[in-house]
């Protein structure tokens, strides 16, 4: 089931209901209502029962969808037994069924979520392995710095993919709660049966039950919804960087089996993947700060910001998702070209290894002046279009330090990884135990 078909108005008015058959077998169980009444009530509490499109326009006049819901849900439990009509929404409030529907909706939709997240993680931990040593270009303000092994940017990859599926599972941890307050919090309809039915709500419905009513704190929804606008701008930035690897002139990895190709041009192949989680990390912060933004609700029920959300909500879970598997196709298809990856590496003549002498140099020279040689003789051989390696030998200054065989050495990629293999041995061991 896609995440998407836990929001459509049939599964909203799906949840709705479930929430209110609970509530009156709840109910019935503690004697608050007669068990005939909870059996007649349960039984009309199928969606299909309904017309979703018909409810969805009476909701618009009458201010939410609770209010035509409870409407039809009576008439269709008169019609079968007409005292038990009398209990229908027994002592709750419209908040009350939204919002707990909407509990209902993302416990079952955001676990699809977090499996992408973590199949996203699997398959760049299988290219963080098998890349490990596959020397390419770091980068840095977009243009070469020092060398990388593709091997850790897929680790970074794997290390951001477990962190936020991992908030996400906290977050929505702590969303699983039961609304239920009445009118204004309080439960006062129920009288001293308020709490046990609560209880008893709340463990038919397996969500946590809070110390007090929600309504107009809206903190641990709000919390959710970071979780997933931090994940989508997570995997946007992966798909940020494949996408300008996958960039003709550079043609490091590509996204491999694509319908990506172009109207027009025959030869074109398009990050259509990467495209499409860059779109949805584009559109979940507006709607993340439209979250925040209708947090400060006024006394003990809102007027708009609790509004705001019935749309929004659904619309980032959508956003989020689609985010997720597009990024874990992404990176299961992913082709990586280390070839490439050589070749632009020694595309600057040596200049990338630049940092590697200058280091070498520092222990007798001091850090500045041996950046300052460095640095001239990377400008000699820019303009000279010469081989780094031998301006560099040239240097008398460098050439007393560093013989020909010592600069060569240091030109070397695979000998500038640093703590590179630690790092990769790091993330992959954190996260088989994730």
């Amino acid at each position: 089931m896609r995440v998407a078909d836990h929001f459509t108005p049939a599964a909203r008015l799906q949840a709705m209901l479930d929430v209110e058959g609970t509530l009156a077998e709840a109910e019935a169980s503690l004697d608050v209502i007669p068990q005939s009444a909870a059996r007649a009530i349960h039984d009309v509490c199928r969606a299909e029962l309904y017309d979703a499109a018909a409810l969805t326009d009476a909701a618009r006049r009458a201010g939410n969808l609770a209010i035509p819901l409870v409407r039809e849900l009576t008439q269709k439990v008169a019609a079968a037994d007409a005292d038990a009509a009398r209990y229908v929404h027994w002592g709750t409030t419209s908040q009350d069924i939204i919002d707990t529907a909407l509990v209902l909706q993302l416990r079952d939709s955001i676990p699809t979520i977090v499996a992408d997240l973590n199949r996203a993680a699997d398959a760049a931990a299988g290219h963080a392995r098998r890349h490990a040593n596959t020397p390419m270009a770091g980068r840095t303000w977009l243009q070469q710095a020092t060398p990388v092994t593709f091997g850790l940017k897929a680790a970074g990859y794997v290390d951001a993919l477990d962190r936020v599926s991992c908030g996400i599972g906290a977050a929505l941890n702590a969303a699983m709660v039961l609304q239920f307050g009445g009118a204004a919090g309080t439960l006062a309809a129920l009288g001293d049966r308020g709490m046990p039915v609560a209880k008893r709500l709340a463990a038919a419905l397996r969500l946590q039950l809070p110390s007090v009513p929600w309504h107009a704190h809206r903190d641990r929804l709000a919390a959710l919804c970071c979780a997933l606008g931090v994940a989508a701008g997570a995997v946007g930035k992966i798909a940020r960087d494949i996408a300008l690897l996958a960039q003709t002139e550079v043609g490091e990895a590509h996204e491999g089996r694509s319908d990506g190709g172009s109207s027009t041009m025959p030869q074109k192949q398009n990050p259509v993947n990467s495209a499409a989680v860059l779109a949805a990390a584009v559109r979940a912060p507006g709607l993340v700060a439209t979250i925040l933004a209708a947090m400060p609700q006024e006394h003990e029920r809102a007027l708009g910001g609790w509004q705001a959300e019935w749309d929004t909500i659904p619309e980032l879970v959508i956003a989020a998702s689609d985010a997720a598997s597009a990024i874990a196709d992404v990176l299961e298809r992913l082709v990586v070209n280390p070839g490439r990856m050589r070749a632009n590496l020694e595309a600057s003549g040596g200049l990338i290894l630049a940092e590697a002498v200058a280091m070498q140099l520092a222990p007798r020279l001091g850090r500045n002046e041996a950046h300052a040689l460095v640095e001239r003789a990377a400008r000699r051989a820019a303009s000279e279009r010469r081989s780094f390696a031998d301006v560099l030998s040239e240097d008398p200054r460098i050439s007393e330090i560093l013989d020909r065989r010592a600069i060569d050495e240091a030109l070397k990629p695979e000998t500038y990884l640093g703590s590179t293999s630690a790092f990769i041995a790091d993330v992959l061991a954190r996260h088989a135990k994730a």
